[in-house]
């Protein structure tokens, strides 16, 4: 969507609030021992208390109020009671949701408990190339150029970006025009951020892979080549100058 009014932009601010206020929340309860399903209905329950509805529960019927992966899981992770949280699992968790007409949509990859399998070079990585990618978007730059921001700054730190999941437009439903913000340049995409309009802008950085490739259960995606990704969201307003992150409460660049 664009921004064109005041009531817009207090609407998007709102519905940034309840998915950043949960993402973190969710990350601080996250602990080895812990089943996903337990995390995922701590996150209901707040999304709950601020009157949102889980996007993806509504928009897809998926089966869990938001989208739990862990280790070589990439995104999409359905919440279990089976899944139980060992100490050192990659976990990423991304909540997105409706609130009073406005949709917003964030996520993040952690580690729980101790690095003891080395994952956090990983996480900063994608954390980096987000805060770089934002930093660089305003009105009028090409969406290809961004990619390619990306995409480079993952391989100098030795990892690939996968390349059929990207970023989109969103606001008044989960996924709006411009769709497949990618991680890397495609040269025939022509273009251009516009102000005022809001996109979810994420990372999807990976150690082996290039591809997201899904599941028997048609949610959870995995890579094409194994190993391990990291996935870091903001919901943001371009502008002018720097963009505005409505998602900031979430403190996953921290």
């Amino acid at each position: 969507m664009s921004i064109t009014n005041e009531q817009e932009l207090i609407g998007m601010q709102k519905a940034s609030e309840a998915v950043a206020y949960t993402l973190r929340e969710m990350i601080n309860y996250a602990q080895p021992g812990m089943t996903t399903k337990e995390i995922d209905e701590y996150g209901a329950k707040i999304l709950a208390d601020f009157g949102a509805k889980s996007a993806p529960h509504l928009t897809y019927g998926f089966p869990g109020w938001t989208c739990i992966s862990v280790d070589n899981e990439f995104c999409h992770g359905i919440p279990t009671d089976e899944r139980i949280l060992k100490e050192g699992d990659l976990i990423n968790i991304d909540v997105s949701a409706e609130l009073n007409g406005f949709w917003a949509d964030n996520g993040g990859s952690f580690i729980v408990g101790k690095d003891i399998n080395q994952h956090q070079k990983l996480v900063d990585a994608s954390k980096d190339i987000l805060r770089k990618a934002i930093d660089n978007i305003k009105g009028g730059v090409k969406i290809a150029d961004i990619g390619f921001l990306m995409e480079t700054e993952a391989k100098k730190r030795g990892f690939k970006v996968i390349k059929n999941l990207g970023g989109h437009g969103v606001g008044r439903s989960l996924h709006e025009e411009p769709d497949e913000l990618m991680n890397y340049k495609n040269r025939f995409d022509t273009r251009r951020f516009r102000k005022n309009s809001v996109v979810a802008i994420e990372t999807f950085v990976s150690t082996s892979s290039n591809l997201a490739v899904e599941l028997n259960d048609g949610w959870t995606m995995v890579g094409n080549k194994g190993g391990y990704m990291a996935q870091h969201e903001h919901t943001i307003i371009v502008t002018d100058g720097k963009p505005i992150i409505l998602t900031e409460m979430n403190e996953i660049l921290n």
